[in-house]
């Protein structure tokens, strides 16, 4: 909360939530694989993510919307005591994809690990309208402030002028708001339960207001 060290008006805070059905989920998931010398690391690599790029089109997802791989190898050691002796070469590569069928998340989890996935990163859920719900929690957190002062002004017996002071609060960087997923108030059976309830997006903003003179 930022302070003004010289107050001229009335100032207050204001904040904004909206909440959304989500309608798509955002898979991070990762393939690694060791084998003793780097070139066959990058082959048994490659045969999985051939798999894997083969269960993403199963399951309709377009390349488009499957982030390219990061590549990486490294040399994995064991350890006993003092001593350490080369275990071999690790070839890991890592991927993020947008689903937009909630129902077949749980599926696709499956399918992906069936297929050689080590691990499954983060399963993020989320709304493909993000800028119209961002403008949405800013208009309530600025209606929520100018209630505020409104308030304060009439409690105080002074007129509320003009606003001469607007300060976004968005916590995020980058100047996002802020996205979280709250978890549905009941769980039932299927896969579609993997879904939080709703998406949350949030804004804050500080308005400063003129004190009128009649």
């Amino acid at each position: 909360m930022q302070m003004i060290e010289h107050p001229w008006g009335v100032t207050v805070h204001g904040a904004g939530t909206v909440r959304a059905t989500p309608d798509m989920a955002r898979i991070a998931f990762r393939v690694s694989r060791l084998e003793q010398t780097p070139s066959a690391a990058f082959a048994a690599a490659s045969g999985v993510i051939d798999a894997v790029r083969q269960v993403l089109r199963d399951h309709r997802i377009p390349d488009t919307a499957v982030e390219g791989s990061r590549l990486s190898l490294a040399s994995s050691w064991n350890y006993s005591g003092n001593q350490r002796e080369l275990a071999g070469y690790e070839c890991t590569a890592s991927f993020a994809v947008e689903c937009r069928e909630l129902d077949d998340v749980q599926q696709l989890l499956v399918d992906l690990v069936a297929a050689g996935t080590d691990e499954i990163v983060g399963v993020d859920f989320g709304v493909s309208d993000t800028s119209g719900l961002r403008a949405q929690a800013r208009r309530e957190a600025v209606l929520d402030a100018r209630r505020k002062a409104e308030l304060y002004a009439e409690v105080a017996g002074i007129r509320l002028g003009a606003v001469l002071h607007i300060d976004d609060e968005d916590s995020e960087p980058g100047g996002t708001s802020r996205f979280r997923a709250t978890a549905a108030a009941s769980m039932g059976s299927g896969a579609e339960n993997l879904a939080p309830g709703s998406v949350v997006v949030s804004a804050a903003v500080i308005l400063g207001f003129a004190i009128g003179h009649d």
